[in-house]
């Protein structure tokens, strides 16, 4: 009787196993994944460009832009009329032509509290207006 898995032509010789060592791979499978995860950083450097004129002016816009601004008293504006929050979604529609597909840019001012932000947000989306872009003044870089 063999004392292997496999019973053998010989009786005095155990049955021989068939498997693969997979350690050595995993082994290397790690050590490119390390590789990997170092070097993709480094593979989006940005490369500065100076890039040329064009004599082509740029593309109007056919529609004038449309504001809403939140002061600090949370009163808000279309344009420069103020609008009381219930007759927001006619100020819109008039001011866009009922076009409301149209982008909605939201102003205001540091001192504007973030709920009073969102408050006005929450109405432009009531009112059917989900194009929106909180304005912003650029940074001096330096």
């Amino acid at each position: 009787m063999a004392f292997g898995m496999h019973e053998s032509s010989h009786d005095d010789e155990p049955g021989e196993h068939h498997e693969i060592n997979v350690t050595p791979f995993i082994d290397v499978m790690l050590v490119l994944l390390i590789i990997f995860m170092v070097a993709a950083p480094l593979a989006t450097v940005d490369v500065p460009v100076e890039l040329p004129g064009s004599t082509a002016s740029a593309r109007p816009d056919d529609k004038a832009p449309l504001y809403l601004t939140v002061d600090a008293g949370h009163a808000w504006r279309v344009g420069d009329e103020a609008v009381a929050r219930d007759q927001l979604k006619a100020a819109l529609d008039s001011a866009s032509h009922d076009d409301n597909t149209q982008r909605v840019y939201v102003r205001a001012g540091k001192d504007v509290p973030y709920e009073a932000l969102m408050e006005a947000m929450d109405a432009l989306r009531d009112a059917g207006y989900l194009h929106v872009a909180l304005l912003a003044l650029e940074r001096g870089q330096g």
